[in-house]
């Protein structure tokens, strides 16, 4: 499902749970939750900004840490 073209400085769905190291349930679960926003693509497939996915990730790794 990761051959669509995406504009750089996006992330597919896939490639976000990959990141974050989630499901892409959990990645849904972060949308409806309001922690993560889409930023692009269509309802099927959205996208994420790299930068709002590195700064989720950021802040779990350092609430894990704790």
């Amino acid at each position: 499902m990761e051959s669509q073209i995406i504009r750089p400085g996006y992330l597919t769905a896939h490639q976000t749970a990959r990141v974050l190291g989630i499901s892409l349930d959990g990645v849904r679960q972060l949308v409806r939750r309001g922690q993560l926003e889409r930023s692009g693509g269509t309802e099927r497939q959205p996208w994420y900004a790299v930068d709002a996915v590195s700064a989720l990730a950021a802040k779990r790794a350092t609430r894990i840490a704790a």
